[in-house]
């Protein structure tokens, strides 16, 4: 920004030198990220982890994409400080959602859905029940489709 305002030698040299320390970071960063990748299908290749191994040969095509971590703050000034971007972005966002009082307002939230959506009848949970498929990984519950199908009615009652 300095030498937008006031384009002397020094301030040009100083521009330059930080062109080039920024360039040697990226640079390094990518070394590193693509050392870490190569580590990686290296153990997915011998402990025979094939779809880790593919996915990651995938993303390894795809090559290195450098992100930088740099934030304007409310001046237009670059930030670069992790807990200053934190900061920033904290404060960006509750003036954006103007939040007062977090907990509340999501405590509101909650009622105002549950009182939105009416509690099912045991007829839909019967059709919803006879509805799910046969011979399909179970859900994050880990319960099959199969154990809920041939379950007697005090299970059904249940998952009503």
């Amino acid at each position: 920004m300095r030498w937008l305002r006031n384009p002397n030698q020094s301030n040009v040299d100083n521009l330059n030198s930080v062109r080039r320390e920024a360039s040697g970071h990226s640079r390094n960063k990518k070394k590193e990220y693509l050392k870490a990748k190569i580590v990686e299908l290296e153990t997915n290749s011998e402990i025979k982890n094939i779809r880790d191994l593919y996915r990651g040969i995938i993303d390894f095509k795809k090559s290195y994409q450098h992100r930088s971590n740099i934030v304007k703050d409310e001046k237009s000034d670059l930030i670069r400080d992790s807990h200053s971007i934190l900061a920033r972005w904290r404060n960006h966002f509750s003036h954006q959602l103007n939040l007062h009082g977090v907990n509340d307002s999501r405590q509101t939230e909650i009622h105002t859905a549950e009182s939105l959506v009416p509690e099912p009848s045991a007829f839909e949970v019967e059709m919803a029940i006879e509805k799910l498929r046969r011979l399909k990984s179970p859900g994050i519950d880990q319960i099959p489709a199969e154990l809920i199908k041939t379950g007697s009615r005090k299970i059904r009652f249940e998952i009503h």
